[in-house]
C-alpha cells in the first residue's frame, strides 16, 4: 500500500506481523533513517539488525526472504535493512512478499527509486508492504513536521518556535528529532504530561552564538584559508559554545551560495546576481570569490558533509567538537584545491 507520513510513522511505531516490507524511496535519506530508527526502537533494544547492500541482492535475490524467515541467534526480533535498493532488487522483494513465511520486517531504502518504477509499484500493490516517498520538507511542510514531532514528545510549541526549529534543522529529520528530544527532556515533557515550549526555552538550551562571531571562521572555510582555520575555531571555542551552531551557520551559507550559483549557471553574471540579492557589503567580496570558485556539485557535497557532521556530533559516543573542526578543515582544504 501507499502510505502517507502519519501512516508510515504509526506503522513504524507499532509494526504489524503481516507487514513484511517497508519501502522508503525519495531523496530524503535523513527522513528514511529516522523512520528506520523508529521501527528499531519499536522492536526493542535487543533486536538484531542485519544490513544488506542492494547490489548483493542482484546476484543473490533469495537471501532477503531467507533472512526475513530466519530466527535471531538468541531468539529475539530481527530487523533487516536493505541499503541502496534499486530496480535490480525487484526479484528479491518479490520473493520476500510471496514467501510462505517471513517473520522479520524488512526496511528497504532507495533514494534513487522513481515512484513510477517497478519496485515502488510492487510495494504499493502488495497488502504485505508499505511504500512511502521521503522528500525533504520545506516551507509549511517543514513547520508541520516540527509540530508533529513535538506533539509526539508532549510539547506544545509556542509563538515562532516551530519556524525557528524548522529553519535551524533545514529539513534534516534526524537533527530535528534530537533537538525535540533535548527540549522535551529539559522541560520534562511527555505525551502524558504535555508542556509549553516557548522562545525562552529554545534560547536556554540552544546557547547559540551569534553569526557575527562565526563570520571569520565560515569565510575562512569557504575561501580555503586553511592556515587561519585553527585560530578562528579557537576563538569560537574560547566562548564555551558548541560547534553545532557553527556547522548550521556554515550550512546556511553554503545553501545561499548554492542558490546564487544556480542563477549563475542559468546565465547570469556573478556581479549581477550579487547586486540583485543585495548581498551585505561585508560579504560581497567573499561571495564573489566563492561563486567563481565553487560549482553546484561541489556546493551540494559540502552541504551534505556539513549536515552529516552535525548528525554525527549528536549521536551517542561521538568525538564531539573534533568532528566539526575536522569537517571545517576538510572543506577548507577542498576549497583551497579549487584555486
Amino acid at each position: 500500500m501507499k502510505a502517507t507520513a502519519p501512516q508510515i510513522r504509526a506503522a513504524m511505531d507499532a509494526p504489524k506481523p503481516e507487514t513484511r516490507l517497508y519501502l522508503l524511496h525519495g531523496p530524503d535519506e535523513s527522513g528514511a533513517a529516522e523512520l528506520t530508527t523508529r521501527l528499531a526502537r519499536a522492536l526493542g533494544p535487543d533486536a538484531e539488525r542485519i544490513d544488506i547492500d542492494g547490489k548483493e541482492l542482484r546476484t543473490n535475490p533469495g537471501r532477503l526472504a531467507d533472512e526475513a524467515a530466519s530466527m535471531s541467534l538468541f531468539g529475539g526480533a530481527r530487523l533487516i535493512r536493505v541499503i541502496g535498493a534499486d530496480e535490480f532488487t525487484v526479484e528479491a522483494m518479490t520473493l520476500l512478499l510471496s514467501a510462505e513465511r517471513a517473520g522479520n520486517p524488512v526496511v528497504a531504502i532507495g533514494p534513487g527509486l522513481k515512484a513510477s518504477g517497478k519496485l515502488v509499484k510492487l510495494a504499493i500493490a502488495s497488502s504485505s508492504a508499505m511504500a512511502h516517498a521521503c522528500y525533504v520538507p520545506e516551507g509549511a511542510n517543514a513547520v508541520q513536521l516540527v509540530q508533529m514531532v513535538a506533539r509526539e514528545h508532549g510539547l506544545r510549541l509556542m509563538g515562532d518556535v516551530p519556524q525557528r526549529l524548522a529553519t535551524a534543522c533545514a529539513g534534516d529529520r534526524a537533527i530535528l528529532s534530537r533537538e525535540i528530544e533535548k527540549l522535551a527532556l529539559y522541560l520534562d515533557a511527555a505525551p502524558d504530561r504535555p508542556r509549553d515550549a516557548d522562545a525562552n526555552a529554545i534560547d536556554e538550551i540552544g546557547a547559540d552564538i551569534g553569526e557575527d562571531d562565526m563570520f571569520g571562521a565560515i569565510e575562512a572555510v569557504i575561501d580555503g584559508r586553511v592556515a587561519e582555520i585553527g585560530a578562528e575555531l579557537a576563538g569560537i571555542g574560547e566562548g564555551g559554545a558548541s560547534a553545532i551552531p557553527l556547522l548550521r551557520s556554515l550550512a546556511r551559507r553554503l545553501v545561499t551560495l548554492a542558490e546564487l550559483r544556480a542563477e549563475v549557471d542559468a546565465g547570469a553574471r556573478v556581479d549581477d546576481v550579487i547586486e540583485k540579492h543585495r548581498i551585505f557589503f561585508k560579504e560581497r567580496g567573499s561571495t564573489s570569490r566563492a561563486l567563481r570558485r565553487w560549482n553546484a556539485q561541489q556546493l551540494a557535497r559540502a552541504i551534505e558533509r556539513t549536515r552529516l557532521a552535525e548528525r554525527a556530533m549528536m549521536s551517542s559516543a561521538s568525538a564531539g567538537e573534533v568532528l566539526a573542526e575536522a569537517e571545517c578543515v576538510a572543506i577548507a582544504r577542498a576549497s583551497a584545491r579549487m584555486r
